[in-house]
C-alpha cells in the first residue's frame, strides 16, 4: 500500500484480499429475503479498458448466515481496477456469495449502463 492511498482506497485494497465477513443469521427459522443495491459498481472492459458502470442487484434468503455490509461494499468496490466482463464478474458475485453465505436462494443482477448505444442486464441465480 502506498503511503499517499487514501483511507477509503486501503479499506478498499485490504478488503480485496479477506473472505467476505459473515454474520449469524439472527432468525434462521424464518424465510426472509435481503435486499442489497450497489448503483455505483465500476469495473474495467477486458477489451478496451474504458470504465462500466452497473447497479448490482443481490437478493437472497438467508439460512445460517447473512452478509456484513460494510464487508460487501468495500469488496465490491475492489472491481473498480479490475479488466472483467459483465457476464464474468455478475457471475463472479454470485459464486461468491454462495460459498460464503450457503443462501437458501440467491439471485444477483449486473444491470449495466449502456456503452455503444448496447445496454446490459445479466442475471444470475433463480428465474
Amino acid at each position: 500500500m502506498s503511503k499517499d492511498m487514501k483511507y477509503g482506497e486501503k479499506e478498499i485494497e485490504e478488503a480485496a484480499g479477506k473472505p467476505l465477513e459473515t454474520w449469524d443469521n439472527p432468525n434462521p427459522d424464518r424465510d426472509y429475503e435481503i435486499d442489497l443495491s450497489f448503483p455505483e459498481f465500476t469495473c474495467l472492459c477486458p477489451r478496451s479498458g474504458y470504465p462500466d458502470f452497473a447497479t448490482i442487484k443481490i437478493t437472497y434468503v438467508p439460512d445460517k448466515k447473512i452478509i456484513e455490509l460494510k464487508a460487501v461494499k468495500l469488496w465490491l468496490n475492489s472491481f473498480r481496477s479490475q479488466h472483467i466482463s459483465h457476464e464474468a464478474v455478475t457471475n463472479l458475485i454470485h459464486d461468491t456469495l454462495k460459498d460464503a453465505l450457503q443462501p437458501r436462494k440467491l439471485k444477483v443482477v449486473g444491470d449495466f449502463n449502456p456503452r455503444g448505444n448496447l445496454k446490459t442486464v445479466i442475471t444470475v441465480g433463480p428465474f
